[in-house]
Protein backbone atom coordinates (compact mmCIF):
# COMPACT_ATOMS: atom_id res chain seq x y z
CA UNK A 1 0.00 0.00 0.00
CA UNK A 2 1.55 3.15 -1.09
CA UNK A 3 2.02 6.19 1.52
CA UNK A 4 -0.39 9.03 2.31
CA UNK A 5 -0.11 12.20 0.21
CA UNK A 6 0.86 14.86 2.86
CA UNK A 7 -1.00 17.77 1.75
CA UNK A 8 -3.25 16.94 -1.06
CA UNK A 9 -4.89 19.87 -1.41
CA UNK A 10 -3.55 23.56 -1.41
CA UNK A 11 -6.26 24.37 1.53
CA UNK A 12 -4.94 23.36 5.05
CA UNK A 13 -8.33 23.23 6.55
CA UNK A 14 -9.45 20.84 3.85
CA UNK A 15 -6.25 18.73 4.38
CA UNK A 16 -7.50 18.70 8.24
CA UNK A 17 -10.94 17.08 7.56
CA UNK A 18 -9.97 14.63 4.90
CA UNK A 19 -7.36 13.70 6.88
CA UNK A 20 -9.45 13.20 10.11
CA UNK A 21 -11.34 11.00 8.30
CA UNK A 22 -9.12 9.02 7.46
CA UNK A 23 -7.70 8.34 10.22
CA UNK A 24 -11.40 7.37 11.61
CA UNK A 25 -12.31 5.00 8.56
CA UNK A 26 -8.93 3.28 9.42
CA UNK A 27 -9.39 3.01 12.85
CA UNK A 28 -13.13 1.40 12.66
CA UNK A 29 -12.82 -0.65 9.34
CA UNK A 30 -9.35 -2.56 10.45
CA UNK A 31 -8.00 -4.62 8.09
CA UNK A 32 -11.36 -3.90 5.81
CA UNK A 33 -9.49 -0.88 4.84
CA UNK A 34 -8.06 -0.80 1.55
CA UNK A 35 -7.62 3.10 0.47
CA UNK A 36 -9.13 6.32 0.31
CA UNK A 37 -9.19 8.78 -2.55
CA UNK A 38 -10.07 12.12 -3.65
CA UNK A 39 -12.19 12.97 -5.97
CA UNK A 40 -14.19 15.84 -7.77
CA UNK A 41 -13.28 19.13 -8.31
CA UNK A 42 -10.18 19.02 -6.03
CA UNK A 43 -9.07 15.94 -8.19
CA UNK A 44 -9.43 17.55 -11.62
CA UNK A 45 -7.97 20.98 -10.37
CA UNK A 46 -11.29 23.69 -10.65
CA UNK A 47 -11.94 23.04 -7.10
CA UNK A 48 -13.61 26.47 -5.96
CA UNK A 49 -13.49 27.09 -2.17
CA UNK A 50 -16.74 29.61 -2.33
CA UNK A 51 -18.64 26.50 -4.06
CA UNK A 52 -17.60 23.63 -3.82
CA UNK A 53 -17.71 19.86 -1.48
CA UNK A 54 -15.32 17.50 -1.01
CA UNK A 55 -15.70 14.34 -3.02
CA UNK A 56 -14.22 11.13 -1.24
CA UNK A 57 -14.48 7.52 -1.81
CA UNK A 58 -13.69 4.52 0.74
CA UNK A 59 -12.64 1.15 -0.58
CA UNK A 60 -12.64 -1.77 0.98
CA UNK A 61 -11.94 -5.11 0.59
CA UNK A 62 -15.33 -6.48 1.36
CA UNK A 63 -18.78 -5.52 2.21
CA UNK A 64 -18.97 -3.43 5.71
CA UNK A 65 -20.89 -5.37 8.14
CA UNK A 66 -24.24 -4.06 9.55
CA UNK A 67 -22.97 -3.45 12.35
CA UNK A 68 -20.03 -1.24 11.53
CA UNK A 69 -22.25 1.34 10.08
CA UNK A 70 -23.38 3.01 13.27
CA UNK A 71 -19.57 3.93 14.04
CA UNK A 72 -18.99 5.42 10.82
CA UNK A 73 -22.40 7.76 11.01
CA UNK A 74 -21.00 8.57 14.46
CA UNK A 75 -17.82 9.74 13.09
CA UNK A 76 -19.45 11.67 10.26
CA UNK A 77 -21.86 13.07 12.95
CA UNK A 78 -18.59 14.11 15.03
CA UNK A 79 -16.98 15.63 12.24
CA UNK A 80 -19.67 17.63 10.98
CA UNK A 81 -20.15 19.19 14.62
CA UNK A 82 -16.43 19.94 14.80
CA UNK A 83 -16.66 23.67 13.38
CA UNK A 84 -14.46 23.36 10.55
CA UNK A 85 -16.21 24.88 7.71
CA UNK A 86 -15.41 22.21 5.47
CA UNK A 87 -17.17 19.70 7.74
CA UNK A 88 -20.41 19.92 6.16
CA UNK A 89 -19.16 20.06 2.55
CA UNK A 90 -18.02 16.14 2.54
CA UNK A 91 -20.03 13.66 0.22
CA UNK A 92 -18.62 10.00 -0.74
CA UNK A 93 -19.23 6.60 -0.30
CA UNK A 94 -17.51 3.40 0.81
CA UNK A 95 -17.38 0.62 -1.73
CA UNK A 96 -15.26 -3.00 -1.81
CA UNK A 97 -12.89 -3.17 -4.09
CA UNK A 98 -14.93 -6.00 -6.22
CA UNK A 99 -18.23 -3.64 -6.59
CA UNK A 100 -15.78 -0.51 -7.38
CA UNK A 101 -13.87 -2.01 -10.59
CA UNK A 102 -16.84 -1.52 -12.59
CA UNK A 103 -20.11 -0.24 -12.21
CA UNK A 104 -22.93 -2.86 -11.67
CA UNK A 105 -26.63 -1.56 -10.25
CA UNK A 106 -27.25 -4.85 -8.80
CA UNK A 107 -24.38 -4.08 -6.88
CA UNK A 108 -24.80 -0.89 -6.25
CA UNK A 109 -25.94 -0.48 -2.58
CA UNK A 110 -23.29 1.41 -0.68
CA UNK A 111 -22.73 3.34 2.38
CA UNK A 112 -23.25 7.24 1.21
CA UNK A 113 -22.70 10.35 2.70
CA UNK A 114 -24.82 13.45 1.43
CA UNK A 115 -23.42 16.79 1.51
CA UNK A 116 -24.72 18.35 4.42
CA UNK A 117 -24.35 14.85 6.60
CA UNK A 118 -27.35 12.75 6.31
CA UNK A 119 -25.68 8.89 5.86
CA UNK A 120 -26.96 6.41 4.85
CA UNK A 121 -26.96 2.92 2.76
CA UNK A 122 -28.38 4.23 -0.76
CA UNK A 123 -28.48 2.78 -4.43
CA UNK A 124 -25.80 4.26 -6.48
CA UNK A 125 -27.27 5.32 -9.88
CA UNK A 126 -25.24 5.83 -13.05
CA UNK A 127 -23.65 8.85 -12.51
CA UNK A 128 -21.33 6.62 -10.88
CA UNK A 129 -20.20 5.75 -14.29
CA UNK A 130 -19.14 8.81 -14.45
CA UNK A 131 -17.53 8.59 -10.58
CA UNK A 132 -15.64 6.08 -12.03
CA UNK A 133 -14.13 7.60 -14.86
CA UNK A 134 -13.11 10.85 -13.03
CA UNK A 135 -11.58 8.74 -10.01
CA UNK A 136 -9.48 6.26 -12.28
CA UNK A 137 -8.34 9.31 -14.41
CA UNK A 138 -7.88 12.06 -12.29
CA UNK A 139 -8.39 10.77 -8.26
CA UNK A 140 -5.75 11.14 -5.91
CA UNK A 141 -5.15 8.30 -3.22
CA UNK A 142 -4.98 9.61 0.37
CA UNK A 143 -4.05 6.15 1.49
CA UNK A 144 -4.10 2.96 -0.88
CA UNK A 145 -2.94 1.86 -4.25
CA UNK A 146 -3.63 4.13 -7.08
CA UNK A 147 -6.93 4.54 -8.25
CA UNK A 148 -6.47 3.28 -12.15
CA UNK A 149 -5.42 -0.08 -10.76
CA UNK A 150 -8.77 -0.19 -8.76
CA UNK A 151 -11.12 0.67 -11.49
CA UNK A 152 -11.73 -0.45 -15.29
CA UNK A 153 -11.39 2.21 -18.36
CA UNK A 154 -14.77 3.48 -19.13
CA UNK A 155 -15.44 4.61 -22.64
CA UNK A 156 -16.80 6.85 -24.65
CA UNK A 157 -19.92 4.83 -24.83
CA UNK A 158 -20.31 4.23 -21.53
CA UNK A 159 -20.07 8.05 -20.35
CA UNK A 160 -22.48 9.05 -23.41
CA UNK A 161 -25.11 5.95 -21.82
CA UNK A 162 -24.63 7.38 -18.28
CA UNK A 163 -25.29 10.62 -19.62
CA UNK A 164 -28.66 9.57 -21.20
CA UNK A 165 -29.65 7.70 -18.58
CA UNK A 166 -29.29 10.60 -15.86
CA UNK A 167 -31.18 13.36 -18.20
CA UNK A 168 -34.13 10.92 -18.24
CA UNK A 169 -34.42 9.35 -14.97
CA UNK A 170 -33.14 12.44 -13.08
CA UNK A 171 -33.39 16.15 -14.74
CA UNK A 172 -36.41 15.27 -17.03
CA UNK A 173 -38.93 14.60 -13.63
CA UNK A 174 -37.81 18.53 -11.96
CA UNK A 175 -39.43 19.83 -15.17
CA UNK A 176 -42.94 18.66 -13.93
CA UNK A 177 -41.92 19.16 -10.20
CA UNK A 178 -39.22 21.26 -9.27
CA UNK A 179 -38.78 21.13 -5.61
CA UNK A 180 -35.13 20.03 -6.05
CA UNK A 181 -33.96 22.92 -8.10
CA UNK A 182 -35.91 25.32 -5.33
CA UNK A 183 -32.28 25.07 -3.43
CA UNK A 184 -30.69 28.10 -4.55
CA UNK A 185 -27.54 26.27 -4.40
CA UNK A 186 -28.89 23.58 -6.39
CA UNK A 187 -29.99 26.10 -9.68
CA UNK A 188 -26.22 26.69 -10.55
CA UNK A 189 -25.23 22.93 -10.01
CA UNK A 190 -27.64 22.31 -12.72
CA UNK A 191 -26.51 24.89 -15.34
CA UNK A 192 -22.96 23.47 -15.49
CA UNK A 193 -23.96 20.05 -15.04
CA UNK A 194 -26.25 20.27 -18.47
CA UNK A 195 -22.92 21.94 -20.02
CA UNK A 196 -21.05 19.09 -19.02
CA UNK A 197 -23.09 16.66 -19.77
CA UNK A 198 -23.82 18.28 -23.49
CA UNK A 199 -19.99 17.84 -23.87
CA UNK A 200 -20.00 14.10 -22.74
CA UNK A 201 -22.53 13.72 -25.72
CA UNK A 202 -20.90 15.67 -28.18
CA UNK A 203 -17.42 13.99 -27.14
CA UNK A 204 -17.37 10.99 -25.09
CA UNK A 205 -15.53 12.28 -22.04
CA UNK A 206 -15.37 14.57 -19.24
CA UNK A 207 -14.27 17.85 -18.56
CA UNK A 208 -14.44 20.36 -15.80
CA UNK A 209 -17.87 22.35 -15.21
CA UNK A 210 -15.69 25.75 -16.52
CA UNK A 211 -13.94 24.28 -19.47
CA UNK A 212 -17.45 22.61 -20.83
CA UNK A 213 -19.09 25.99 -19.55
CA UNK A 214 -17.13 28.14 -22.17
CA UNK A 215 -17.82 25.45 -24.76
CA UNK A 216 -21.40 25.19 -24.46
CA UNK A 217 -21.42 29.15 -24.44
CA UNK A 218 -20.61 28.86 -28.25
CA UNK A 219 -22.21 25.89 -28.80
CA UNK A 220 -25.49 26.31 -27.92
CA UNK A 221 -25.95 29.88 -29.01
CA UNK A 222 -26.18 33.56 -27.42
CA UNK A 223 -29.42 32.72 -25.23
CA UNK A 224 -27.20 30.84 -22.79
CA UNK A 225 -24.32 32.98 -22.35
CA UNK A 226 -26.18 34.99 -19.83
CA UNK A 227 -26.98 32.30 -17.85
CA UNK A 228 -24.08 30.06 -18.00
CA UNK A 229 -21.78 33.45 -16.80
CA UNK A 230 -24.13 33.81 -13.63
CA UNK A 231 -23.32 30.07 -12.60
CA UNK A 232 -20.04 30.35 -12.89
CA UNK A 233 -19.73 33.33 -10.74
CA UNK A 234 -22.36 32.18 -8.33
CA UNK A 235 -20.78 31.47 -4.86
CA UNK A 236 -22.37 29.48 -1.84
CA UNK A 237 -25.04 31.46 -0.02
CA UNK A 238 -25.89 33.91 -2.65
CA UNK A 239 -29.13 33.55 -4.13
CA UNK A 240 -29.36 32.49 -8.12
CA UNK A 241 -32.93 33.20 -9.08
CA UNK A 242 -33.25 31.73 -12.59
CA UNK A 243 -35.35 28.85 -12.09
CA UNK A 244 -37.42 29.10 -15.33
CA UNK A 245 -34.14 29.83 -17.28
CA UNK A 246 -32.75 26.75 -15.82
CA UNK A 247 -35.65 24.60 -16.78
CA UNK A 248 -35.51 25.73 -19.71
CA UNK A 249 -31.42 24.77 -20.21
CA UNK A 250 -32.84 21.26 -18.89
CA UNK A 251 -35.49 21.08 -21.58
CA UNK A 252 -32.94 21.79 -24.38
CA UNK A 253 -30.42 19.52 -23.10
CA UNK A 254 -32.94 16.61 -23.17
CA UNK A 255 -34.31 17.83 -26.61
CA UNK A 256 -30.45 17.56 -27.67
CA UNK A 257 -30.15 14.50 -26.64
CA UNK A 258 -33.06 12.41 -27.88
CA UNK A 259 -32.21 14.34 -31.70
CA UNK A 260 -29.28 12.87 -31.36
CA UNK A 261 -28.09 15.38 -33.53
CA UNK A 262 -24.30 16.71 -32.74
CA UNK A 263 -23.78 20.28 -31.17
CA UNK A 264 -21.54 22.76 -33.41
CA UNK A 265 -17.76 22.24 -32.28
CA UNK A 266 -16.88 25.55 -32.01
CA UNK A 267 -13.00 24.40 -31.53
CA UNK A 268 -13.71 23.56 -35.57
Amino acid sequence: MSARVGQPTPYPDVNAVLYELLSAAQSILGDRFLGMYLGGSLATGDFDPHRSDIDFLVVTFDEIPDNMLPALEATHNRIAAGGSVWATELEGSYIPKDALRRYNPARALHPHLERGGVFRVEQHDSDWVIHRHLLREHGMALAGPAPRTLIDPVGPDDLRRAVLELLLGWWAPMLDDPARLCDPGYLPYAVLTMCRMLYTLQHGTIVSKPVAARWAQQALGERWVGLIDQALVWCRDEQFEYLNETRDLIRCALERSQQGVPLPDPRG
